[in-house]
């Protein structure tokens, strides 16, 4: 009986030790890596983009920060969808097919805007 009594609080144990590895795993895939993108950004009522200066590829934004959209209004052009300079924090992820933004590779996450800018720095931006 008491080795039945071992074996049994052995098994449980290594119950809880596997939830335990396994919920770890998930909370960390969950968790995005923070990049710097540089880019043109262009926002108006039914486009919201961002491409890459380096790759030239295109994305559909998401601002997270509520700050873009609000920094972009405030540089005050006459014209919606006027490219503009930024640097931002952000993450990607997968866009859904199922809307606008699956017409994008992927959608850009805006976690902090780092700059914002009318000038168009020299190099593949300006191309």
């Amino acid at each position: 009986m008491n080795t039945y009594k071992s074996l049994l609080l052995a098994l449980f144990a290594s119950l809880f030790v596997l939830a335990a590895c396994n919920r770890n795993k998930s909370s960390d895939s969950g968790q995005k890596t923070a990049v710097v993108a540089k880019g043109l950004y262009s926002f108006g009522p039914e486009i919201r983009s961002f491409t890459d200066c380096e790759e030239g590829r295109e994305y559909w934004v998401i601002d997270s920060a509520k700050t873009l959209e609000l920094a972009y209004s405030n540089l005050g052009f006459e014209k919606p969808y006027t490219p503009v300079y930024i640097e931002a924090e952000c993450h990607f992820i997968k866009s859904d097919t199922t809307t606008v933004t699956g017409d994008y590779d992927s959608t850009m996450v805006v976690t902090k805007l780092l700059k914002i800018s009318k000038q168009i720095p020299e190099g593949p931006c300006n191309q």
